[in-house]
């Protein structure tokens, strides 16, 4: 959710750059177009929440659950949930799902995509740092494709980490600061593939692995694993590749059961 452009207006409460709020927003409508403007998205979909189902089924010790609902009696919190993409396949994987989102729109759309298919998801138009405020506490925070779209990602990753219960633990996902980010993430997928709208991403306020477990272990986190998400231009796929976060990559976390006071 990042533009270029000097009118960048950032919230300095909650965290948000409010131009990238309204871009995400104006394309909402197209949250569920597989081939529409959130089609990256659908496609590193699979390899994205096979990541977050190993993580948390070995984190919580899940293995015993049933093949269909893995993540049965985990209370998961989805931060940037957008138009429900992540939130709902957790939610059908057994989790008590609470998708958040600061997009009005986003959370309409998500909202009206989920009524008829039987799943129960609690869709909230609120920011982090709002749900934060209530004490709010979850077995598992996700942040998907959010960390490289806010002005401050040491604050905004101490906030997602309040909101993880100790013993819990966190999933996060964001694109690294190299030269091949650069060529890739931006040149190729925004100008030349047009996979994404011009201007979608800013190549400064891409994170590090570094960054991020800087961040995570400010938060009082103890960082587990970083797995880099691999394209494959010959079949047109995605998949993770442990040895690569070169470009796109996930990362889990965890918080553990008396955790030590962020610094």
């Amino acid at each position: 959710m990042t533009t270029g452009t000097a009118s960048r207006k950032n919230d300095s409460e909650t965290n948000l750059d409010s131009d990238e709020v309204e871009r995400f927003e104006r394309m909402a409508k197209e949250w569920w177009d597989a081939n529409g403007k959130f089609r990256p998205l659908h496609q590193i979909g699979p390899a994205r929440l096979h990541f977050v189902r190993d993580q948390l089924v070995n984190h919580f010790n899940l293995s015993n659950t049933s093949p269909l609902q893995p993540l049965d009696g985990l209370k998961v919190l989805d931060i940037g949930c957008g138009g429900g993409l992540i939130s709902e396949p957790l939610t059908r994987m057994g989790a008590t799902v609470t998708g958040i989102d600061p997009g009005e729109m986003n959370i309409a759309i998500a909202r009206s995509h989920c009524e008829g298919q039987d799943l129960e998801i609690d869709y909230r138009t609120t920011t982090a740092e709002a749900l934060a405020e209530t004490g709010a506490l979850y077995d598992a925070v996700v942040c998907l494709e959010v960390v490289e779209h806010v002005p401050d990602v040491n604050a905004f990753v101490a906030t997602c980490a309040s909101l993880v219960r100790p013993g819990g633990s966190i999933v996060l996902s964001t694109i690294n600061r190299t030269v091949k980010s650069y060529a890739l993430a931006i040149v190729g997928a925004e100008y030349i593939l047009r996979w994404l709208p011009k201007g979608t991403h800013q190549w400064e306020r891409f994170v590090t692995p570094d960054e991020l477990e800087t961040a995570l272990t400010k938060a009082g986190m103890r960082t587990t694993t970083f797995t880099g998400l691999v394209y494959n231009p010959l079949t047109d796929t995605w998949s993770l590749k442990a040895d690569d976060t070169s470009v796109n990559y996930l990362a889990s976390g965890t918080k553990p059961e008396s955790a030590p006071t962020p610094s």
